[in-house]
This record gives C-alpha cells, sequence and structure tokens, in this order.
C-alpha cells in the first residue's frame, strides 16, 4: 500500500525527548538513534532523535532507472504529457495516468506499451482532469479526474471500465478531493476550502459515502490583501501552517507545519500513535524572504511577487517539506508511505540552500526513527514499492519521463 500526501509545514519548537519513565526505548540498530516509545491514555506516543547530520542509511538506489517511459519524439503511448500519477501493479505492469491525453496507459515491465484506456471525455471511463492512479480493493484499480465535477472510475486489473463513484457534482462550495486509495476498499478524502484556516478529512466507502470523518483540522492561513476593495487579494502567510494527510497502512496520518508530528488514526476516527523527531526550528530572515519571492517570480511566472513584502511571515520555517501548494503550482508529496509501510518524511529546504537531491527521513511501520535516505534528483516520486522507487523526470529539453529506480534496502 502506498499514500501520496499533499503537504505543507512549518516549524514551532524544539521537541525535547521525554523522561524514560513508562516508556521503552527502541534500537533502530544506530547506536545515536535511539526512540522512546510511552503510552498516553491508550494512544502510543513516539519520541524520535533526529538522524546525526551526514548520516545516511544503508540503503541503495541504483545508479540510474532500471525502466524508463517517454520520449522526445515516436510514437505516442510513450509521448507523455502531465503524466500526473504511475502505479506498479503486482505482475509488475506499470500504469501511468497521463493528465494531457486524460488516458491509463499501461506498459509491461520493461517499458514497452500495452493498451491505454480512457481518454478525455465525461462519458464512462473517461476522464475529464486526470490526476490519479492506483491499486484498490482485489485486484481493482482506480482513478479519479477533477473537473467541473468530481468522482473515481473503477477499472479492472486488466484496465476494463467497470464503475465510476460520485463524489462532488459541482454544486458545493469548496472542494472535495479523494487523494488517496486503501487496497482495503476505501477512499481518503479532504474537503478544503482556500479561503479557510480549517479543513475536513473523511474515510470514503466504494460508493463514496463517508465512512468515517476526522472532524475540523488545521490548514494554510489565508492573508486577504486589500479587503474590502477593487485590489482585493488572497494570500497565504509565507512559510506558514500548512497541513498534510495520507495512508499509513491500515491508519490515516495527518500533521500540520508548525511543529515535526504526525498524528495516526484508526479507520473509526480514534488517535491511536502520535510519532514525533526532534527538531531545532530557524526564523527567517529578510533575505530568506527575498529569496523566497525571487522563487515565485521564477518558479510561477509572476510578474510582480513583491506583494509578498505586505503579507505576514511566520515565526519559524516548515519543519519538513511542504507539498500542493494553495497559491498554484503542483508540487510533489513530500510525506509518503512505502510498500512496507514505512514513513518517508522529506526534509526542508531552505531558500537558497536547496539540496542536490532529496533527502527524506526514514521512520518503521511504529514510528521509530531509521535515518537519512536520498532520492534521485528531479524525481517526483510517485509510489516507492519494496524495491523500487516510481515517478516522474523532465530532461534537458523538458521532455516527461517515467521511471522507475531499484530500490536495495538488503544493506539497513
Amino acid at each position: 500500500m502506498r499514500s501520496r500526501i499533499p503537504v505543507t509545514l512549518v516549524a514551532a519548537s524544539i521537541l525535547v525527548l521525554l523522561p524514560a519513565l513508562a516508556c521503552q526505548q527502541h534500537d533502530t540498530g544506530t547506536s545515536a538513534l535511539r526512540s522512546q516509545t510511552r503510552d498516553s491514555a491508550g494512544i502510543q506516543v513516539v519520541e524520535n532523535p533526529a538522524p546525526p547530520a551526514g548520516s545516511r542509511l544503508e540503503w541503495r538506489i541504483g545508479p540510474e532507472p532500471s525502466v524508463s517511459i517517454g520520449r522526445r519524439e515516436g510514437e505516442d503511448p510513450y509521448l507523455l504529457h502531465r503524466a500526473m500519477d504511475a502505479t506498479i501493479l503486482a505482475d509488475g505492469r506499470i500504469v501511468v495516468a497521463n493528465g494531457g491525453s486524460g488516458e491509463l496507459r499501461f506498459f509491461d515491465s520493461t517499458g514497452s506499451h500495452l493498451a491505454s484506456r480512457g481518454g478525455q471525455g465525461e462519458g464512462p471511463g473517461e476522464f475529464d482532469g486526470l490526476v490519479a492512479v492506483a491499486p484498490w480493493a482485489g485486484d481493482s484499480i482506480v482513478a479519479w479526474f477533477a473537473g467541473p465535477r468530481l468522482g473515481i472510475s473503477v477499472f479492472d486489473s486488466g484496465g476494463n471500465y467497470g464503475r465510476t463513484i460520485e463524489i462532488n457534482d459541482g454544486t458545493q462550495p469548496g472542494w472535495l478531493d479523494p487523494t488517496a486509495a486503501s487496497v482495503h476498499g476505501s477512499i481518503l478524502a479532504v474537503y478544503s476550502w482556500e479561503d479557510r484556516d480549517t479543513l475536513v478529512l473523511q474515510l470514503l466507502d466504494g460508493e463514496g459515502a463517508v465512512r468515517t470523518s476526522l472532524g475540523t483540522l488545521p490548514s494554510w492561513e489565508p492573508y486577504l490583501m486589500d479587503e474590502g476593495t477593487e485590489r482585493e487579494m488572497l494570500y497565504w502567510k509565507t512559510f506558514g501552517r500548512e497541513p498534510v494527510w495520507g495512508l499509513w497502512g491500515d491508519l490515516v496520518v495527518f500533521g500540520v507545519s508548525n511543529r515535526y508530528e504526525i498524528k495516526a488514526f484508526a479507520a473509526d476516527g480514534s488517535l491511536v500513535r502520535i510519532v514525533r523527531r526532534a527538531h531545532r526550528p530557524r526564523s527567517p530572515t529578510p533575505e530568506d524572504l527575498d529569496a523566497f519571492i525571487e522563487d515565485r517570480r521564477i518558479r510561477y511566472n509572476e510578474t510582480d511577487p513583491s506583494a509578498y513584502r505586505s503579507v505576514p511571515v511566520a515565526e519559524y520555517f516548515p519543519a519538513f517539506a511542504s507539498g500542493p501548494d494553495p497559491r498554484g503550482g503542483q508540487r510533489p508529496g513530500e510525506i509518503m508511505t512505502d510498500a512496507v509501510d514505512h514513513l518517508w518524511v522529506r526534509e526542508y529546504d531552505f531558500p537558497g540552500e536547496e539540496r542536490a537531491a532529496p533527502l527524506w527521513t526514514v521512520f518503521d511501520p511504529e514510528g521509530h526513527v531509521l535515518g537519512f535516505v536520498e532520492t534521485p534528483a528531479g524525481l517526483v516520486i510517485f509510489e516507492i514499492g519494496e524495491d523500487y522507487i516510481v515517478g516522474q523526470s523532465y530532461d534537458e529539453l523538458h521532455v516527461e519521463y517515467v521511471h522507475v529506480w531499484p530500490l536495495d534496502r538488503s544493506g539497513g
């Protein structure tokens, strides 16, 4: 099972490891990393140290992809445009959600095209705004779309259309978006509003009905500039609090960026685990704000991002990296779970201090920190399997590819 998580977070205070009273120490195999676990009113609380700076788990990602899908020219199925997602099925087939054509494109384990399903449109099995694909209950596949109407289409293992689950008919205020699918047949969805500082996280059943609601949770921090005038504009606090959510095995995880803390909930909505990692907060400087404004200009082609000088700035930087940005522009999920229920949390890159390769803190299925792992530079990760990572990247001509990278965990 995997989950991808829209994310955005900001740091607030140093997490101090609690005394060992009523705690268990967990030895991860590295003497410097000793987690402490305690029970608090039936909730498992896991306090973790930060991995030593410069350290790495002895896991190995291959020097180059084992499979590459995408070409600069040639047959249409290999010409990717807005490849929004990809997953590898149990039999080794690779399914790419090609948003530009609204197709699910099936490839064998070597990257050779087998078939395409769907296409642009609003008919059965067609997509208006294809955004994701994932394995589902049994050997089914689900794909969801975000057009005027929002829903989830269910396919069999061969890619044959079965039915559509209606999620949002376009009449509700805000957005109800599916964000992760469970192989047990449930859908994690978020109901959010760009001008509110809260959201609602829900588990939906196979018919689209609400199975469990986690209720109102903290979200982004909106700021309305020049309110009540014709220049009124909505912004979000710079480096401000942002939410993260997703699936972690049978649990739903949620956190906000004002501290390095992830809460895990059971399917009935009860809080069962809290995972924390020591983190030293750092405050933004005027130079950091300059770098942020320059990034807005380059990344999102904003002609006059200087308005951000009038937007409130958070007291501290995020505790870890952010994901989908409410200001526009899609970025990768920065908290993920892999096929063996490890939790991956991407480290934050300070403005002007971006790393050559993304760095992640990895936790075991119980929430104990294992260490740092680097992933290939420029790779937007879609899925982490037991022995592979699949994601999207671009070449120097901005041609899209879906790459599968081998992952060897035997060293750690």
